[in-house]
């Protein structure tokens, strides 16, 4: 019976393409993208509890990368995606090594800082990344060996899902794994940990890396989905939307930050369309949230689920006098 919601979940991303207009199909396109950016911030938040405010960075970095491998270097489609991510976790090396040598707040201003660095990278620099107007009309080149089938509509959308699906399993696997675990430990109590023999620096970089190369193939796939970047992706408002994504899902999930994605984005598009304050309305609604409902939308999903598996009190049957 626990598979029958993922089997269903399955089911339903397979029969999108055939159910759903262009429109709505690349809406799904672009929800699974941003799940995909969320989950990979939850693996900071939930996981290591590395607050970062600068998450940007390693989105617009891998969407960069991979606008132009394929606008200037004019690699394949598949190519410059796992090009963008080879890029983004080489830079999350040493920008790790950096923010992870601290903590708290002081970790969280480092990554704010190293964001607001590429953008201003970004911004400057008009001959490579086209500076404020960004760079437009990305190709998806096709490249040889039947590629072109990832060009069009719905064989970018079958892409994502895979791509998304196999990010998602590795996350898990990563979280499942034996430094996973020694992860959370040391979440939970860092003496304790490093008194067992843990390095609770290596740990937080391997998952700062890890974290932020799923990042860079968010990016990476959203440049290949809008086939436009700009600096805007870097700038401090991204991260800050994508942390909003994260704790309305629910911390520590995986797949919370999924659910976060979609109702942040549907908010968006609904309340944007209704009034110029939506952002007031969409902080409003995240405040309500975070009060009701603070294990997020998958945590509150869990629990009700768990209440309506709980078989009833029998009450005890009294001796007859």
């Amino acid at each position: 019976m626990s598979r029958l919601p993922w089997l269903a979940g399955i089911a339903a991303l397979a029969a999108a393409p055939i159910a759903l207009a262009g429109f709505h199909l690349g809406l799904l396109t672009e929800v699974l993208i941003l799940g995909l950016f969320a989950m990979s911030l939850d693996l900071q938040l939930g996981y290591a509890r590395m607050v970062s405010f600068g998450h940007a960075g390693p989105y617009g970095v891998g969407a960069f990368a991979a606008a132009l491998l394929m606008a200037k270097a004019g690699w394949p489609l598949p190519c410059a995606l796992a090009g963008a991510v080879a890029i983004t976790a080489v830079v999350a090396v040493p920008v790790g090594w950096l923010c992870c040598r601290a903590g708290g707040v002081a970790f969280a201003m480092l990554t704010l800082a190293f964001a607001q660095l590429a953008y201003a990278v970004a911004y400057k620099w008009q001959s490579l990344t086209g500076g404020s107007d960004g760079l437009a009309g990305v190709p998806r080149v096709a490249g040889p060996f039947g590629l072109e089938l990832f060009t069009g509509r719905v064989g970018y959308y079958a892409l994502t899902v895979a791509l998304v699906g196999s990010a998602l399993l590795a996350a898990r696997a990563f979280v499942a794994s034996p430094m996973g675990r020694a992860l959370v430990a040391v979440r939970e109590n860092e003496a304790r940990a490093e008194a067992l023999g843990f390095d609770p620096r290596r740990l937080r970089l391997a998952a700062f890396v890890l974290s932020n190369a799923l990042a860079g193939l968010a990016g990476a796939l959203y440049a290949g989905h809008v086939l436009f970047v700009s600096p805007e992706l870097l700038l401090w408002t991204v991260s800050g939307h994508v942390l909003v994504m994260v704790i309305l899902g629910g911390t520590g999930t995986l797949f919370g930050p999924f659910l976060g994605a979609a109702a942040f984005l549907m908010l968006e598009h609904e309340v944007s369309a209704l009034t110029e304050s939506w952002a007031l309305i969409l902080g409003f609604i995240f405040i309500v949230t975070v009060i009701v409902m603070p294990e997020g939308m998958w945590g509150l999903g869990a629990r009700l689920l768990r209440g309506a598996r709980r078989p009833p009190a029998v009450e005890p049957r009294h001796a007859a006098p």
